[in-house]
């Protein structure tokens, strides 16, 4: 039984604060004797003596906070939650969205009102995890990200690398100790990023989009962390994260610390390997490759080169050979030109002296021929002149006869002597000559022509009668 104040005229019972607040406590006891809570955890912290001290908030459009309420998970609880979840990869983590069994409870002395949990369904998250997970997935796919950064080149010789991690973890260390006993000259240029908690999500984003943007650019990106539980590889199923990854303009590659798990970050990347020791791994076995094959085509080169010269100089001494063969070749053939030159120069000598003497017997034997045969010709182009004469002669004769005939001939058919034997040739008004009386018309002007000159008279029809 509870001992109230008595204040006021009307006996009217006055609690004490600590009184209301166990009252209170004992209501919320008896109506919430349990009850299942979801929310997702802000401001986790452990406290000296074991206990876990958290928010479980709601958030409504654009992350405003829609609801708030503490919670606490006393030491023995926590112990055997936090064994239950390492069992399946996960934590109590901020940002994490967890299903917690407990009870309502309002402590008096600091009016607090907080949910005691004591179960948290470790499903619950699994499954809340894969439902974000699958929508991002989603999201790319609609978008075209899921293979975006694996279409990049990643340059033969990457030596120009971009390093994102938190600095001075275990995975900075291993990447830059395993890129350093590499040998080979790599420029890394760092950007710090928390890679797991609230902020890893914001600042994993912004430096792989400040290192994409650096000048000289990069040959590659990569994005590496420590071993951690599921729960620490959340952020890199995030949409931004994700994004960030695939739309980098640089190859991404990821080495997140995980065995079995792979982030959506793995699955859009250019290349994802387990560990960041294996990243610079992959990085030094590229440059040694390519250094392989250049040593290769120096090998190939310098062995092509020596056959080439092998066979150079085994051309050289056989043309040096030919050379020389040449040499005696070209000597013997100066000296057998030189006495065919000789012989030539004998032989010529010869022949115009045996020309010469030729030509003096043949000039003493055409003289003698020609005279002769000057004088037939002489003869006979007399004789032809004669001949030419006499036909021509007779020729000349004949024509001259022919022509009197044809002369005598034109005179007797001549116009004039046809008029003298009596004929004439009338002619009408229009000068034409009158072959028919049908051509003519009575009053007609004629003009008639005889031997002596010329007649006019006018045409009369015959059976007009005399006038």
């Amino acid at each position: 039984m509870r001992l109230l104040d008595h204040v006021g005229p009307g006996d009217e019972p006055t609690y004490r604060v600590s009184q209301l607040g166990e009252e209170i406590r004992d209501v919320l006891g008896e109506v919430f004797p349990g009850l299942w809570v979801r929310g997702e955890v802000h401001r986790p912290r452990v406290s000296q003596r074991g206990h876990l001290y958290f928010e479980l908030v709601e958030k409504g459009h654009g992350d405003r906070i829609v609801g708030k309420l503490d919670a606490v998970l006393w030491r023995t609880d926590h112990q055997r939650v936090r064994a239950e979840l390492e069992s399946t990869g996960q934590e109590i983590a901020e940002g994490h969205e967890i299903r917690c069994f407990g009870q309502i409870d309002l402590y008096p002395p600091s009016g607090r009102l907080q949910l005691v949990a004591r179960h948290i369904d470790p499903l619950f998250s699994l499954g809340e995890l894969e439902r974000r997970r699958r929508s991002t997935l989603r999201t790319l796919a609609q978008a075209g990200l899921l293979e975006a950064n694996q279409k990049l080149h990643l340059p033969e010789l990457p030596l120009r690398i971009g390093l994102v991690t938190s600095e001075n973890s275990a995975a900075y260390h291993d990447f830059l100790t395993s890129v350093r006993d590499g040998g080979y000259a790599f420029d890394v240029v760092f950007v710090h990023a928390s890679t797991q908690g609230p902020r890893a999500e914001l600042e994993v984003a912004s430096a792989l989009d400040l290192l994409a943007e650096l000048r000289p650019v990069l040959d590659v990106i990569v994005l590496v962390r420590g071993g951690g539980s599921r729960s620490d590889l959340a952020s890199f199923d995030s949409r931004r994260i994700a994004e960030a990854v695939a739309r980098c303009s640089r190859p991404v590659i990821c080495g997140l610390g995980h065995e079995i798990d792979r982030s959506i970050a793995d699955l859009v990347c250019h290349t994802s390997v387990k560990t960041p020791t294996e990243a610079a791994t992959l990085l030094v076995d590229r440059v040694r490759d390519a250094e392989d094959r250049l040593l290769g085509t120096r090998r190939e080169l310098a062995s092509a080169a020596q056959r080439a010269l092998g066979h150079a100089e085994k051309r050289l001494q056989r043309l040096d050979r030919i050379a020389r063969n040449s040499s005696h070749a070209l000597a013997a053939s100066r000296r057998q030109l030189e006495t065919a030159a000789r012989s030539l120069d004998l032989l010529a000598r010869r022949r115009i002296r045996e020309s010469a003497e030729s030509l003096d017997q043949l000039d003493s034997r055409l003289v003698p021929t020609t005279q002769r045969a000057l004088e037939r010709a002489a003869a006979r182009r007399q004789d032809v002149a004669k001949q030419l004469i006499r036909t021509a002669g007779g020729r000349l004769q004949q024509q001259a006869a022919v022509l009197d005939g044809l002369e005598r001939l034109t005179q007797g058919l001549s116009p004039q002597r046809l008029l003298e034997r009596g004929y004439s040739v009338t002619r009408g008004p229009t000068g034409h000559v009158v072959t028919h009386p049908d051509q003519i018309r009575s009053g007609d002007l004629l003009e008639t022509r005889v031997a002596g000159g010329s007649l006019s008279s006018t045409a009369r029809d015959p059976s007009e009668g005399a006038r």
